[in-house]
């Protein structure tokens, strides 16, 4: 593969490319890129159009009236074969390039010449590795390089670029690649000093060629153009063929009736397409002033016209929301990330740094901590005021438009990922079957009306009419009536959905995914109390539930302000805001928060140069009742004229996900020294803290408090002598966090929802797999676990430490132990108990399959993923029912991996940090209404996972009402196609009014009412089936048609046996016109009983529980049903004179027509019967025989791997 694409060094297995014959020798031509924003590879294969080939094609698209036009646009590659041929990118100028997506999607795209002058450096990056080609190889590059670049000067004489989905990728001649311009860094940044002088005016007009405008527009077609993105549907193609075949068939009215339903459908289409887009556009574009450095002067421009190095004057802009990717320079910014996140807390923002700097330019990844996201909203920016004029916040943009992370929000949801579903694949199957089967009915109607002497010109509109009445035009139309419904039922309960194809997956969810704080528990935490150290023995005290019983301790560094200075919060309007633990650990302290009062920066110093600012106090706390702060406390080293007790924070050492905890450094405004504090998780306490510092009941406290599901913190501290503000602001962070010591516990409890249990124990109950994806602690999410019955409280927990290495060495041995008795464990290849301890009183065999379950860590996780054998990493991404201490990034993963496996996944969050996870599974549910929400396809206004049970029961009883309407459509198109055929036997067919009032008056209301049976209460254990071909579908379909056409048989053979009946008139050859003759008592008897047909089969495939409530709860289907019957009885039994004339009915003796209602009674309970108890046996009869077909072959299990793994563990 290496060889074809041209010693690329990411070959993904998931993309499968268009050709893989040899490409053309010389400079390469094909190329596979990753996109790091999808997680994805697509693959670019150059093309040029061969000129005479193309005067071909159209000459040939003119010869077929269109036809051959209209097939190279639903088949490209069929376009491609004819017209093309394969080409070098730097060749290809007057080309285009074939986009293959990994989901085989392609696209053409062209390649577009830009007059750019400018050197190389500023698109692509200074130096680039050469591949290992041979001699000829380089040389014919070379000689084409020449074409694009002075390599003297390295200046640029054109560039070749491809837009694809709203991100540009530019040709490097140098290596005959395409790059992505977005991942281009200024060579020129090489620290913080060298970027604060922003962009010259001819810069930025350069980068706004090869950048583009900062501006998210989404592009919005012209109704014409939507209307013939819609016409050319095969769909409508179809429709429109079957109408212009009607109308020579001399069946205006019909033509006419189906062209306005088909009209009405064109113009909803277009109706809703124009709102999402226009919605979609409204969501996207934002544009606001702003002060931006040009030429080393401010002057004022559209946030339009940013581009990649400006600097930005936060402060004096006029802006809510951030209109780019930024850098944060100077001052300290408040942020709303709910638009990424969906978690509405405001997030703090500190200057970069040279290191972040270094970071971006060459792991091409941003420092969060002091980066502001476009389309984030502004809580708060300030500049650091040292004098009268105050100096403003300023930022350096990074990216613009749709390079930036709301650019690829956008584009998540303009092109999101395909869902191949097995019912919409075999739907388009068992169309192609029922064309099929016209086919054949027509070879033997054929051979009758050449017998007969029927005019060929007559034969092939009836060919063609065959088909139309085999594969019904309505049929699509039909197919999302049921979900239609139910997304207007899910509306109504608060559930909104934005992906319609979802719901019929929903369906089939077999494993739903939960995150804990937010969804499974409550969002607040509430502090229990707080286990300092006893004072005069080396244990934990008291649980203190009020703060003033909390003693202060002889040692500088105490628990109480811990608690009061080491959080992340700030002031906003009076108002404390930021993290909910971080809020309710300060709120427990009853101190008071000031910031915003506090003025003055100080400069920290490197050989001279001013290597950054940082304010001189960041956050000031208060106990109740003392004095107020004065700034010049803040650089005092003696403490002989503070006149009261307030800490100041000089310095924060942010929250790192890998650490798993924050400090700050603390001034006491009474000491000559400064307090550092820690808190974060208890695990990593001990790698921090001097083991004579830790209670000796340490690690029962807190598995006591873990087990019981309460949220534990630990606090660390220790004091500095006479360390000063600038020695404080250089220490680094791995010296200010040793060495420490332990002060103490804060427990909160985690309540669970209200509504969890219930929905976890209905879930279970039907069977379906829930697991917890959680960032908390694993003995946390256990309890909680057990306490919610995710986990039954009588199973067996297993979880796995490192017995030897760590997460990053692959020769790691993991050790598996219960949870409950350390001496208990697993084996580490298999994941079976091995014999547990004598005092268990049960054998290892006696363990069932269900009677122990797995907890995993993520740096197990992501060791498993690297380096343990295959067969172990699905026995436990099958058995592991909670995943503790996970990043959102292993969130996605253990999402992937489950679909990997074969399961159908569900994940429900509360968007704060499993954005990626939601819009990966097959049904993501976000209990957040802000805007990251737009990602998932369900969002809810009931923040409980209760949502979760409706859309599951939704969604069953959509896929239920698919299948239902499809095997009604079937038979319908069936049973007419059986009248149709035996009246075509002597040249005779159904009347254009016939054709209307079993179509219209019908057909059409009975698809219609059918989907609005409400779905069961219960979720049944056994899923819906998504297979067209399974064996009991297969029976239940083969088993009615061959009832209906048994008697529309009978009818048509026992008509002729009457004494009353006269055969019809001798087809004429010489007659004008396709038209048929209707009138006889054939197509009378067969017309009567067929309208009976399609009334019963709706009945028949009308299924109720357990998906769906009973048939006859549908009030609007019987309402239907008993008036059609009714009037179909009306036409059998005494027909109305104009309405006969119009039907083109012959009259009947009355006796005939008891008899027709005998036999269509006879009909009815024979379909019933069938399709309750025959069906089955059938069913039954077709697996002997696919088991008997697949004897001796290698059984398949279609995908469902996870269905293997469990039968190994059993």
């Amino acid at each position: 593969m290496e060889s074809v694409f041209d010693g690329e060094a990411r070959i993904d297995i998931d993309v499968a490319t268009t050709l893989l014959n040899a490409p053309p020798p010389g400079p390469p031509s094909r190329q596979t890129l990753y996109i790091a924003d999808e997680d994805s590879t697509i693959c670019f294969i150059g093309y040029e159009v061969i000129r005479w080939r193309a005067w071909l094609w159209k000459l040939s698209c003119v010869i077929s009236l269109g036809i051959l036009s209209l097939l190279g646009h639903w088949f490209p590659r069929l376009w491609l074969r004819w017209v093309a041929r394969e080409k070098a990118f730097v060749e290809s100028a007057n080309g285009f390039v074939v986009v293959e997506s990994a989901y085989r999607n392609i696209t053409l795209q062209p390649i577009h010449i830009l007059d750019y002058r400018h050197h190389i450096s500023t698109v692509f990056p200074p130096d680039v590795t050469s591949g290992q080609h041979n001699e000829s190889y380089r040389s014919s590059l070379e000689r084409k390089m020449d074409e694009h670049l002075d390599s003297q000067g390295g200046f640029l004489k054109k560039l070749l670029v491809v837009d694809y989905r709203y991100t540009r990728y530019a040709l490097d001649p140098r290596t005959g690649l395409f790059a992505m311009v977005k991942d281009w860094r200024d060579p020129a940044w090489t620290g913080v000093a060298v970027v604060h002088g922003g962009v010259s005016g001819d810069i930025a007009k350069q980068r706004i060629v090869i950048f583009g405008k900062n501006e998210i527009d989404v592009e919005g077609k012209s109704i014409s153009a939507l209307l013939f993105d819609e016409i050319i549907h095969p769909f409508y193609i179809f429709q429109i063929a079957s109408i212009f075949l009607w109308s020579l068939d001399d069946y205006y009215y019909y033509a006419f009736c189906i062209a306005l339903i088909s009209c009405a459908s064109i113009a909803s289409t277009l109706v809703e397409t124009r709102k999402t887009i226009n919605r979609m556009r409204e969501m996207s574009r934002y544009t606001c002033k702003l002060v931006v450095l040009r030429n080393d002067e401010w002057i004022e421009l559209d946030s339009s016209g940013l581009v990649p190095g400006d600097v930005v004057n936060l402060s004096d802009s006029e802006c809510s929301v951030i209109p780019a990717d930024l850098f944060l320079l100077t001052g300290d910014a408040i942020i709303n990330e709910s638009m990424l996140t969906g978690e509405s807390v405001p997030v703090s923002k500190i200057p970069m740094k040279d290191e972040d700097v270094s970071q971006w330019g060459k792991e091409k990844t941003e420092n969060p901590k002091c980066f502001l996201y476009g389309g984030t909203k502004i809580v708060r920016i300030r500049g650091y005021a040292h004098d009268e004029s105050g100096k403003p916040a300023t930022a350096l943009v990074a990216r613009t438009g749709f390079n930036t992370t709301k650019g690829a929000l956008v584009r998540s949801m303009l092109f999101p990922k395909p869902i191949g579903f097995k019912f919409y694949r075999d739907s388009i199957r068992f169309i192609g079957v029922l064309a099929g089967i016209a086919g054949i009915g027509f070879c033997f109607s054929a051979i009758q009306f050449v017998r007969i002497g029927v005019p060929f010109h007559t034969i092939v509109v009836r060919a063609l009419d065959l088909v139309t009445v085999v594969v019904p035009p309505a049929l699509p139309a039909t197919l999302a009536i049921g979900t239609s419904f139910a997304i207007t039922r899910l509306r109504k309960t608060g559930i909104y959905c934005t992906a319609p194809s979802r719901v019929n997956v929903a369906g089939k969810i077999n494993v739903c995914c939960f995150d804990k704080t937010g969804t499974l528990t409550e969002d607040g935490l509430d502090v229990l109390g707080v286990r300092g150290l006893d004072r005069n023995m080396q244990m934990f005290g008291e649980l203190l539930e009020d703060v003033y019983d909390l003693p202060l301790g002889n040692s500088k560094a105490s628990l109480l302000h811990a608690l009061a200075t080491c959080h992340s919060l700030k002031l906003v309007d009076d108002e404390v805001i930021g993290d909910p633990l971080d809020a309710k650990m300060f709120e427990f302290t009853k101190w008071t928060l000031e910031e915003g009062r506090v003025s003055g920066t100080g400069v920290i110093k490197s050989k001279g140069m001013v290597i950054e600012q940082a304010a001189l106090v960041q956050t000031v706390v208060r106990p109740p009742g003392s004095a107020q702060f004065r700034l010049e406390d803040a650089l005092k080293g003696a403490a002989r004229h503070a006149h009261f007790l307030e800490l100041g924070v000089i310095r924060t050492f942010e929250f790192v996900s890998s650490l798993r905890r924050m400090s700050v450094i603390v001034k006491r405004l009474k000491s000559s020294s400064m307090e550092i504090y820690v808190k974060g998780a208890p695990e990593v306490m001990a790698d921090i803290c001097e083991k004579e510092s830790f209670p000796q009941d340490y690690d029962d406290l807190l598995s006591y408090y873990t087990r019981r599901g309460y949220r534990v913190i630990a606090m660390a501290g220790k004091s500095v002598e006479g360390l000063s503000w600038l020695k404080a602001q250089r220490m680094k962070r791995e010296q200010a966090e040793s060495k420490l010591r332990f002060l103490g516990l804060i427990i909160f409890e985690n309540r669970l929802k209200p509504a969890t249990a219930s929905t976890i124990q209905q879930l279970r109950t039907a069977h379906l797999a829930c697991r917890m994806i959680t960032g908390d602690n694993p003995l946390t999410a256990v309890s909680v676990a057990r306490e919610c019955s995710l986990i039954n409280q009588a199973v067996h927990v297993f979880a796995p430490t490192f017995r030897r290495g760590n997460v990053s060495t692959p020769s790691s041995k993991i050790e598996w132990t219960s949870m409950d008795d350390p001496l208990w464990k697993l084996d580490a290849y298999s994941l079976k108990p091995l014999t547990p301890a004598p005092h268990h009183m049960v054998e290892s065999d006696e363990i069932g399959y269900h009677d122990y379950s797995l907890v995993v860590s993520g740096d197990i996780f992501r060791w498993m993923i690297n380096y343990a054998p295959l067969e172990t990493l699905q026995r436990m991404l099958v058995k592991t029912q909670i995943f503790a201490r996970m990043s959102p990034d292993e969130k996605n993963e253990i999402v992937e991996r489950l679909q990997n496996l074969g399961y159908t996944v569900l994940m429900c969050g509360d968007g704060a940090n499993d954005c990626a996870a939601l819009k990966a599974a097959d049904v993501g549910i976000s209990l957040s209404e802000a805007e990251a929400s737009v990602a998932a396809p369900f969002t809810t206004t009931t923040a409980d996972i209760g949502c979760v049970v409706e859309v599951i029961k939704e969604g069953r009883a959509a896929l239920v009402t698919s299948f239902s309407c499809f095997k009604y459509m079937a038979l319908y198109s069936l049973i007419q196609f059986t009248s149709v055929t035996l009246l075509y036997s002597f040249a005779s067919s159904l009347g254009d009014f016939q054709f209307l009032y079993i179509d219209l008056f019908i057909i059409i209301p009975i698809a219609v009412t059918m989907g609005r049976t409400l779905p069961f209460p219960q979720i049944h254990p056994k899923r819906p089936t998504a297979s067209l071909v399974s064996k009991r579908v297969l029976a239940s379909i083969i088993g009615q048609i061959i009832l209906t056409s048994g008697f529309q048989l009978w009818g048509f053979l026992w008509v002729k046996t009457q004494s009353w009946y006269t055969p019809p008139p001798a087809n004429d050859p010489t007659s004008d016109g396709n038209h048929l003759e209707s009138t006889n008592y054939e197509n009378t008897v067969l017309f009567l009983i067929s309208c009976f047909q399609y009334i019963l089969v709706a009945a028949v495939f009308s299924i109720g529980p357990p998906y769906r409530k009973s048939m006859w709860t549908n009030a609007w289907l019987m309402y239907a049903m008993t008036i059609l019957s009714g009037f179909n009885v009306l036409v059998l039994i005494a027909p109305p004179k104009p309405l006969q004339e119009l039907l083109t009915l012959q009259m009947l003796p009355m006796s005939a027509r008891v008899t027709i209602l005998v036999v269509v009674f006879g009909n009815v309970a024979a379909s019933l019967i069938f399709e309750q108890w025959g069906s089955q046996t059938v069913g039954g009869m077709i697996g002997t025989v696919m088991r008997w077909w697949q004897r001796g072959r290698r059984r398949m299990l279609g995908g469902k791997v996870y269905k293997a793994v469990e039968g190994g563990m059993r």
